[in-house]
């Protein structure tokens, strides 16, 4: 797909993975739409891109309701015009053990409310996303590329039941778009991320990073570029679709 003057929507666009695409999409000449659920920090990322010659404008939605996915592209196709492209990267996290037990009594479990949370914005988020992205593809007569953000945990993770489980059904989402959406000129993409040096990481005790790091191949964590990389790699390769690129450094759980 050519990437300049096209329509590109990046969900979570506004800080960390999410604002690294917006950058290089943007400098390859895509014409950006950010959403994100906090409109400062949206402000400040395109604010950002502006100053870079790079075309944005940011959107306020949260993505696990209907109401407010279905409002957020309306108002992109209403000053933007049709997508031509998403990219669904908004996620959340909430960790824990499955069940926490000592000595046979069980001390702590997994809660629904954490389960669920996950779920709604790293599963739901991604059907309603590329649900309206399609629909708009479609009714505007445009090819586009749907790319969706997976994970390395989504081979199993512990203490990432919720996690593990939304990131696995990304991957068949992606697989089964692939099939349903091809005769509408419409390519899907899946990239999963290994550890990548984001505030998430900058944020843990250095014994735990040097763990965490000493276990992929290449010594080091990812930076978001290279994830960007990845996906720009999927937008610009007209014969890729329906599978996922792993950017790990050879890592696997």
């Amino acid at each position: 797909m050519k990437l300049d003057s096209s329509v590109i929507a990046i969900t979570g666009g506004a800080r960390g993975l999410g604002l690294a695409m917006a950058q290089l999409l943007g400098s390859r000449g895509a014409r950006l739409a950010l959403i994100d659920t906090d409109a400062a920090t949206l402000d400040d990322a395109v604010s950002r891109l502006h100053q870079a010659g790079i075309e944005a404008r940011g959107f306020v939605a949260n993505v696990a309701d209907e109401t407010s996915v279905k409002q957020a592209f309306g108002d992109i196709a209403a000053s933007l015009g049709p997508v031509s492209g998403l990219v669904n990267n908004a996620g959340i996290l909430r960790d824990a053990l499955l069940v926490k037990a000592k000595e046979g009594r069980v001390e702590k479990v997994m809660s629904l409310e954490s389960w669920q949370a996950v779920m709604d914005v790293n599963l739901t988020g991604v059907f309603l996303c590329g649900r309206e992205a399609a629909s708009q593809m479609i009714e505007a007569g445009n090819e586009g590329v749907i790319v969706n953000i997976s994970s390395i945990s989504r081979a199993g993770n512990m203490g990432q039941s919720n996690y593990a489980a939304c990131k696995a059904a990304v991957v068949a989402l992606t697989t089964t778009w692939a099939k349903e959406l091809s005769r509408y000129g419409i390519r899907t993409g899946c990239v999963a991320p290994g550890f990548i040096e984001t505030d998430m990481t900058a944020s843990m005790r250095q014994d735990m990073l040097e763990k965490l790091t000493s276990g992929v191949p290449l010594g080091r964590l990812g930076q978001p570029e290279d994830i960007a990389q990845s996906v720009a790699f999927i937008f610009e390769n007209a014969y890729f679709t329906g599978r996922v690129i792993e950017c790990d450094g050879g890592l696997r759980l």
